[in-house]
Formats: structure tokens, C-alpha cells, sequence
């Protein structure tokens, strides 16, 4: 039986390099960074995110589709000790995330072409890949990459983080590729700011982000990298 899917509440924002200094010096002395931080404080991600035939994923965030998801293949500091399937799902102003684990060798394969090591009828994710991938030939499609300071506290779940130098791998799939040198997505001085939370933000954090006075945004990572792979002069996005 599957697990129950858990919604959280996801607020982006984009900040100036000032911004991001008051706000983390606030953020420091009231929440705990992520176990997961390196000796700077962060951590490297990089993700390869999919799209069927018609990018559905891409149209359905430039339209506004309010209900929609998306699949990426997921690593940490170009490691592959930890390698996740994802599926990040939104609803309204929510988000959920289911996830299975992949070893190299099934990344390998999936990004070779071979889906049949997706068929495993005991795990729902798989099956549903296996299916997209077969029928409406969902496909890698571009590779994400940032460097990520993360802060979390144990009241309302909350999980914020400040995505720093976006990088896309433009032509490039493979995640692995030591020869890949991605180039940057947005401005330099502008970095995303993620505000994760379950039912409630602790008052004293919300008055240290002081997110009346910021502007939100959508902020799609993916949107963001995809725009350096138009093809057609229409695909102004």
C-alpha cells in the first residue's frame, strides 16, 4: 500500500545579494542548517529533468496550469552515492514529492534508453515512468544545476533555502559528465529563495524573512534552464 502523499506549502522568491545577507544574518541565530551541509555551509545539486513528446511540463507552467508535475533525476555534490527518481507534484499553492532510489547502473540505462529497468511492478513510481517513457516518450531534457544553503526548523516543518549560482547544462544529459561546464541561467546577483513549511511559519521566522516586503515569483529552476534550448523564434519564454 502507498504511502499517504504529504502536501507542503512552497513560497519562491527571487533576491539581490543584499537581501540575501540581512535575511540569512536574521536566519542564522533562529534555525538550524540542513545535516547535510558541506564545511562552506552548502551543498551542490544537479538535476536532469524529463518532458514528454509535447512538453507537457513546459507549457503547463507557461500557462499557468495551476495543477501539473514534473520528473528529475536527482544527485548531490556530483556524487552517486545518493541518485533519486523524483516526481515533484502541485496542487494550488502545494507541492508533494515522491521519490525511489536509483543505483548508477539504472541511471546509466535510462539515460542509454533502456526503460526496462524501470518495469518493477512493486514500485507505483517506476511503473509510471515506464509508462511515460513507452507511450508518451518522456525524454531527458535539460540538466539544472546550483549550489544550495539550507536552514530548517523542527515548528511547522519549515525549510528554507537560498539556490545560488544557476547553471544550465544546456545540450548535455548527462549528469555524470565531469567534461560538462554549465553556463549561467540568471543574473549574477540574483539568487532563489525557497520557503518550505507544513500548516504554519513561526512568527519570529516570518518576521526575520519579512516576505511582505519581498515580491514572489515562480521561479521554475526548470523553466528558467529550458529557455536556453529554444529552437523557434515563438518560444519566448
Amino acid at each position: 500500500m502507498s504511502k499517504p502523499l504529504k502536501y507542503r506549502h512552497e513560497l519562491k522568491f527571487f533576491i539581490n545579494q543584499h537581501q540575501f545577507y540581512i535575511i540569512r544574518q536574521r536566519l542564522k541565530s533562529l534555525m538550524k542548517q540542513d545535516e547535510n551541509v558541506g564545511p562552506s555551509g552548502e551543498y551542490h545539486i544537479r538535476s536532469l529533468y524529463f518532458d514528454d513528446i509535447s512538453n507537457k511540463a513546459l507549457h503547463e507552467k507557461l500557462g499557468g496550469v495551476r495543477d501539473r508535475l514534473k520528473y528529475r533525476i536527482r544527485i548531490y555534490n556530483i556524487q552517486d552515492n545518493v541518485i533519486h527518481f523524483e516526481k515533484k507534484i502541485k496542487r494550488n499553492d502545494f507541492i508533494a514529492k515522491v521519490k525511489e532510489p536509483l543505483s548508477r547502473d539504472m541511471y546509466e540505462a535510462i539515460v542509454a534508453g533502456n526503460f526496462e529497468v524501470l518495469n518493477d511492478p512493486d514500485k507505483p513510481l517506476f511503473m509510471e515512468l515506464y509508462h511515460e517513457m513507452n507511450h508518451n516518450l518522456l525524454r531527458p531534457k535539460v540538466v539544472v544545476d546550483y549550489i544550495r544553503e539550507p536552514y530548517v526548523c523542527y515548528n511547522g516543518n519549515v525549510r528554507i533555502t537560498f539556490d545560488k549560482d544557476l547553471r544550465t547544462g544546456l545540450h548535455s544529459v548527462d549528469i555524470f559528465n565531469k567534461e560538462m561546464d554549465p553556463v549561467r541561467a540568471i543574473d549574477n546577483n540574483l539568487i532563489i529563495l525557497e520557503v518550505k513549511y507544513d500548516e504554519y511559519i513561526p512568527e519570529y521566522i516570518r518576521a526575520a524573512l519579512q516576505l511582505e516586503g519581498l515580491h514572489r515569483q515562480s521561479a521554475s529552476k526548470y523553466v528558467i534552464c529550458r529557455k536556453f534550448l529554444k529552437f523557434n523564434t515563438w518560444e519566448d519564454y
